[in-house]
């Protein structure tokens, strides 16, 4: 038997090989974000955790720290409908007065009896804070502060009295806790105390039987809906060695070795109808199977649950020496600076935010992702479906996390519920439909003033999601089951266009270009057949058309789409060479607004391509340069996806420094916060994802009837490689290698089989020599089947200037089901 002298002195080599081995990892980690300080009292310093249900910031302060907690369904009110039924008497007198040119009228009419006069939308909330007090822990040095998005785990170290002090934090995956733990260099100087609090006014904090610390409470009321979301947040402290002890509202540990906190979070929550379950039983079952679990092994599982996403892209970009700098260092220095592994960690950083913040299963990704500390957020939180929901899921497909896209899917199809009756009571009109905004509990009636709300696009748009997820995984038994969504989408405006008075177009009234307004129109958003509307409706009748003849179904209703689509307005180019945003050439060039809607047809959209359709693609150039660079964060996202849908790398790559550039720097917005959130500002997730997305869209690109392998390459990228990517038709760009803006390696996988049409800038042959087929007419394969844009009208005060194809290489291989193709540089 080993005296306790002897065991003693091998706890302490035993630590110290621990703490030798952590800390080098810290180090050598490239995709970390790092920071000398500590967050204090800046929510937008802290760092973000989450397993899709759970979501905590870590503030990393040394005396008082501080760990937010938000869980995915805690929101105010309850399950409610705010369609508003006066809508469908006043339809025709709106859509007169739109048609003669009294959009303000209109207006005025519309806010009385369209927008909703019942809950412009519920709030999405925080749980409340654990609060864990050091003594004595004032004085330190040696501070750092750590996300290393390449395991999902935030670390905090610092030395007090020659002992260096750990905290490591992970929200579990596969057990639903967030867990944090507590270790130092010498045994026996753990020692703290935990508290908890919480900003909801219905809710009490206590120690339960177990000695844990337990918040109870319900959510509240907004806008006469009454709070009914029930939660339960468990805090359980395990220590090694020392004493533990408990009082009403906190626990305390001295002297431990080391010490784990283990959180659960549960609500009654079952489904946006369905307020039944148990939350006290749900939290306790949480806390039951993680807390038995020790740290080490909650980690080894939690970085395989995480690294099955994670790990499946890869992106380099290069490096230098600013990457040794802390995160917040490199962000003020990026713009003038070289930094290119930034981007690296900026783009990973967006794929880990999504596996954090959408899980199958759970709710999805809001417009704080699932981070929030504020009983009223900014805008509530909630969905805004006119752009910024959608942009949170940009990445999902195209960067191999398609399992992530299932929550917002499945809100898709609860809106599609939800929306029929809308649909019918304010517009008679069948199929489904939404309006800009929504929330948990899947609203679809006009929420805000009319200005905004009276946009009825959001079921055209979110249902493209359900089209694009099949483009993605070929799978026909899915098509099947979102048929019916799509055909809804598209049934609505097959009752809800009208024909134009005057060109006998098909058009949607009362329509917006979302969140703008022409000055020719009084400052009123209200018109019929916006160029953003007409783009939604052609996309809505596409998707079904092509579904019914991949699905060999409903030929009688899809070819009464395609008369109806043959009807739709065609896009317009202006006099200042400008897309028209409106039927009228009104768009003024000085115009900077953040929305800038009708270039959807773009991006995320194919309706628009300097390769098949160029007037469109020179007047939506001139847009671009028109509305200018700077603009707010997720516009700046946005902005880099067209730039890149432009084959123009180098101005994509001027937006990406726009955003990775300190908030405030910006005129006019943008920009990120120090732990890189996306600035509006305030803080909104969707530029991160947006981005992510556009630089996504410069390697790689799959909506014009091929892929597109370095399509917007930046010259400051002469070299580097990706791995992993997704591409439509069950494709897969194993490894992407380039050299001096050429192809050196390409290697795809075809998980379906089918045509692989491929556009490249450089010749390549196939690995073993063989050369390629130069490819001709329409590509065979059906997912690469692009709907014809109509032709232009362009105004003969326009100047059109096509882009440069010239560089451009197109094959086309016959590819099987499991087949991969290595591709090399030709000589």
């Amino acid at each position: 038997m080993l005296n306790s002298k002897n065991c003693l002195k091998s706890l302490f080599v035993v630590l110290f090989v621990a703490f030798s081995l952590n800390v080098k990892a810290q180090e050598s980690s490239p995709l970390t974000l790092w920071y000398k300080q500590p967050a204090a009292d800046v929510w937008t310093d802290a760092l973000p955790i989450g397993n899709g249900r759970l979501g905590a910031m870590i503030f990393g302060n040394v005396e008082n720290e501080l760990i937010q907690l938000n869980e995915h369904t805690v929101w105010s009110g309850g399950p409610n409908r705010n369609d508003n039924p006066d809508a469908l008497a006043s339809l025709p007198e709106v859509r007169r007065l739109i048609f003669e040119g009294k959009q303000k009228e209109a207006e005025q009419l519309a806010a009385k009896t369209i927008q909703s006069k019942k809950s412009h939308g519920q709030k999405f909330q925080p749980v409340g804070d654990l609060k864990i007090a050091f003594e004595g822990h004032g004085t330190f040095t040696d501070y750092r502060r750590e996300l290393d998005i390449s395991q999902a785990i935030s670390k905090v170290s610092y030395v007090v009295d020659g002992v260096t002090y750990t905290r490591e934090a992970i929200a579990s995956f596969a057990d639903n806790v967030i867990a944090i733990h507590l270790t130092a260099s010498k045994p026996g100087k753990i020692s703290f105390i935990a508290s908890m609090a919480t900003p909801q006014p219905n809710a009490t904090i206590a120690l339960n039987a177990e000695k844990e610390l337990t918040i109870s409470g319900t959510t509240t009321d907004h806008e006469g809906v009454k709070g009914q979301v029930k939660f339960k947040s468990i805090a359980k402290v395990k220590n090694q060695g020392g004493e533990i002890s408990s009082s009403e509202n906190s626990i305390e540990v001295k002297n431990a070795n080391e010490a784990t906190i283990y959180i659960s979070i549960a609500t009654n929550f079952n489904n946006y109808l369905d307020l039944t379950g148990d939350e006290n039983a749900r939290a306790q079952a949480f806390m039951a199977k993680g807390s038995t679990k020790s740290f080490a092994d909650l980690l080894k599982t939690n970085r395989v649950d995480y690294q099955k996403y994670f790990d499946r892209v890869s992106l380099n970009l290069g490096e230098t020496e600013a990457s040794k700098l802390p995160t917040d260092e490199r962000l003020k220095g990026f713009r003038e600076g070289d930094d290119p592994q930034l981007v690296t960690l900026y783009y990973q950083y967006g794929r880990y935010l999504l596996i954090s913040s959408s899980q199958p299963g759970g709710q999805p990704a809001n417009l704080q992702g699932i981070w929030n500390q504020q009983m009223s957020p900014p805008w509530d939180s909630k969905y805004t479906i006119n752009i910024n929901a959608q942009m949170n899921y940009w990445p999902a497909e195209k960067t191999n996390l398609a399992e992530l896209h299932e929550p917002f899917l499945k809100m898709v199809s609860e809106m599609a519920e939800a929306g029929e009756e809308t649909a019918r009571v304010m517009y008679g009109a069948r199929g489904w439909m939404a309006h800009h905004n929504t929330d948990i509990w899947r609203i679809t009636g006009p929420v805000d003033a009319i200005f905004w709300g009276i946009w009825s696009g959001g079921g055209a748009w979110t249902s493209q999601h359900l089209w694009d997820h099949f483009q993605y995984n070929g799978d026909m038994d899915y098509l099947k089951s979102i048929y019916p969504i799509l055909k809804g989408a598209a049934m609505f405006y097959v009752d809800f266009l009208v024909e134009h008075p005057e060109n006998k177009w098909l058009v949607v009234n009362p329509g917006t270009s979302p969140e703008n307004a022409p000055a020719a129109h009084d400052g009123s958003s209200l018109d019929a057949g916006t160029t953003m509307d007409n783009q939604l409706v052609f996309d809505a009748f596409s998707a079904v058309i092509q579904a019914s003849e991949m699905l060999d179904k409903d030929q009688t209703f899809a070819d009464s789409l395609r008369a109806m689509r043959d009807r739709l307005p065609p896009m317009q180019i202006g006099r200042h060479g400008q897309l028209q945003e409106w039927l009228d050439d009104i768009d003024d060039p000085n115009d900077h607004h953040r929305h800038i809607s009708h270039l959807y047809g773009l991006f995320p959209s194919n309706q628009i391509s300097p390769l098949r359709t160029p007037e469109l693609y020179s007047a939506s150039k001139n847009t671009l340069i028109q509305r200018g660079d700077v603009s707010t964060g997720w516009s700046m996202g946005w902005k880099v996806n067209w730039w890149a849908r432009m084959l123009d790398g180098n101005h994509a790559y001027k937006l990406i420094q726009n955003q990775l550039s300190p908030v405030g720097s910006n005129r006019g917005g943008g920009g990120s916060y120090n732990n890189l959130f996306d600035a509006h500002p305030p803080f909104q997730i969707d530029g991160n994802f947006g981005c992510t997305s556009g630089i996504t869209e410069m390697l790689v690109q799959s909506a014009n009837g091929e892929i597109h392998l370095l399509p917007a390459l930046p010259d400051v990228w002469k070299e580097g490689s990706i791995t992993g990517i997704r591409a439509k038709g069950g494709f897969e760009v194993v490894e992407l290698k380039w050299k001096d803006g050429k192809i050196e390696k390409a290697v795809i996988k075809s998980t379906i089989g089918g045509n692989l049409r491929l556009r490249v800038p450089n010749t390549l042959d196939l690995e073993k020599g063989k050369g390629l087929k130069v490819a001709s007419g329409e590509n065979p394969n059906p997912f690469y089947q692009v709907p014809v844009t109509a032709d232009p009208i362009v105004s003969p005060e326009a100047e059109i200037i096509p882009a440069d194809l010239s560089d451009m290489k197109l094959f086309d291989i016959k590819t099987t089901k499991g087949e991969v193709i290595t591709l090399v540089a030709g000589k």
